[in-house]
């Protein structure tokens, strides 16, 4: 087994200011020891929060980021920072989850990535948000995200 490179990284093993705002929030990579193995890296946060742009208001969600590395992964410490910047950050539902599935394509350039938004209800009415960068590669275990449609307390 190889030793991942970690030069790169600023946040891992130091102490780090919470970014103040999704754009500011810098996500870091680290080299795939496995790249050319296709395989699935699973993210939830099931705690996650925004404000709604219109109220101030917090906003809940459970978020589950599904992806088949390239020749790099996210590193986890950088990835739970950017989560965290959207705690006081005011955006629609659709935006932020969005936005975060396209920062990391950005950032990775992944074989495949999914996002599954599962917010809790606003006004009533739950949103949940669902994309993803094309069809699953063949022969690639893909569970499911594990996350019930919303039904109250029913």
């Amino acid at each position: 087994m190889s030793k991942t490179d970690v030069s790169g990284l600023s946040m891992l093993g130091s102490q780090v200011e919470a970014p103040t705002s999704p754009e500011t929030a810098v996500l870091e990579k680290v080299p795939n020891n496995n790249a050319g193995t296709d395989y699935v890296v699973r993210f939830t946060a099931p705690e996650f929060t925004s404000l709604c742009p219109m109220t101030g208001q917090p906003d809940f969600a459970h978020i589950v980021i599904d992806y088949i590395p390239g020749d790099f992964l996210v590193e986890s410490k950088s990835l739970k920072l950017f989560m965290t910047s959207f705690r006081n950050h005011g955006s629609f539902h659709e935006d932020c989850s969005i936005y975060i599935a396209k920062r990391l394509v950005d950032l990775l350039a992944p074989k495949w990535l999914r996002i599954g938004a599962y917010w809790y209800p606003r006004g009533g009415i739950p949103i949940d948000v669902f994309w993803q960068t094309g069809e699953v590669p063949a022969g690639v275990w893909l569970p499911d995200q594990g996350v019930p449609t919303y039904r109250g307390r029913g």
